[in-house]
């Protein structure tokens, strides 16, 4: 082995021992967060999936700081396997970041993601890359036999699918689902924040990705308990709207702060018409004074004013993104456009 492929090895623990310094063809990233009664079990029957697969693969576990005997457990059953590796987080980042860290610490391929609780079956993964090799470059789990609580986990989630279904116009049953599979390209340079790891396909799909689905299995808990709660649809449906935002507006914030400031500003010129018009209305007479109404008698004037304001406000605030976006895109040299392919003449 030469010094350099050392190195690699050195670097990259997860490597597998078949192929120093080369990518493996399949990176599984598992993250874990206080599962220590199933993180053995798991690790374990991840590794003779991928063994049975007969490609060259890395394990990445990722220890999202956990507090109890997990990261014990997955250096126990990873012990004598140098395709795994294990990464332990400072402290609980969030299952979003500790699969990024996962993502950024991979070297193949394709990159599959799944949970550490043990729900999702290991053997499901042959599944996933036999789609990818027909031709997919995403492809998401469906637990359409999910062995969950109805109405504080099922029910949740399949109305958060469908305001998904509706915004994105992407059209999967179960985002939630952590067993996915990707081509490396494809999130190659994207950043996961918030719970933004179930709107990969989402995202994928809007860069011109074919985004797939497989049915998988769906396992309950054998030990432990689940770390999320009603909760977490609120902040799905938040992380929503932000995705939606940067899809569509991303290269053109001026289109929605110009825009809500144009409609103010509009309505702060129907409010004033209406004040000026009440101000000259005539009046008939002493006891009866119809439309006539000082400007200190009506809240319109108070109108005008609020919302010329924040229509003025809303345009600067949409120059300021234009600079912002200009000044990222150009700084990073990030292109507005992704290519898919390139035939030479040469080639035809």
């Amino acid at each position: 082995m030469s010094a350099q492929d050392a190195r690699v090895l050195e670097e990259k623990p997860g490597a597998s021992v078949a192929a120093p310094g080369i990518c493996p063809d399949v990176s599984v990233v598992i993250p874990f967060r206080d599962e220590e009664g199933n993180a053995g079990p798991l690790v374990t029957e991840t590794l003779a999936a991928l063994r049975a697969l007969g490609r060259s693969f890395e394990l990445i576990l990722v220890d999202d700081g956990s507090r109890d005997r997990t990261r014990e457990e997955l250096v126990r059953a990873s012990a004598g396997e140098r395709a795994a590796c294990v990464v332990r987080l400072r402290k609980s980042f969030g299952q979003t970041a500790a699969i990024a860290a996962g993502i950024d610490r991979s070297r193949g391929r394709t990159i599959v993601t799944l949970d550490g609780d043990g729900q999702n079956d290991p053997r499901d993964i042959a599944r996933l890359l036999e789609r990818l090799e027909a031709g997919a470059d995403v492809v998401s789990g469906w637990r359409r036999g999910r062995k969950d609580a109805a109405l504080t986990r099922r029910l949740p989630s399949w109305l958060a699918n469908k305001l998904a279904q509706r915004v994105s116009g992407v059209r999967l049953h179960d985002l939630g689902c952590a067993l996915k599979a990707y081509r490396r390209e494809v999130i190659a340079g994207v950043r996961l924040y918030g719970e933004m790891h179930r709107f990969l396909p989402i995202y994928a799909s809007w860069q011109g990705a074919e985004v797939a689905e497989v049915e998988v299995s769906h396992r309950e808990r054998r030990a432990g308990r689940s770390k999320y709660g009603l909760e977490r649809t609120f902040k799905v449906l938040l992380d929503l709207v932000v995705l939606a935002f940067l899809q569509r507006y991303s290269t053109r914030p001026i289109y929605v702060f110009g825009g809500f400031g144009l409609v103010s500003l509009f309505f702060a010129f129907v409010a004033g018409a209406g004040a000026v018009a009440m101000k000259l209305a005539p009046v008939r007479g002493p006891g009866d004074l119809g439309w006539h109404k000082d400007f200190v008698q009506t809240p319109l004037p108070l109108l005008v004013v609020l919302l010329g304001v924040t229509g003025i406000l809303s345009i600067l605030m949409g120059l300021l993104a234009e600079m912002v976006m200009r000044t990222y895109f150009e700084s990073q040299g990030k292109p507005v456009y992704v290519v898919r392919d390139v035939a030479s003449g040469e080639s035809t």
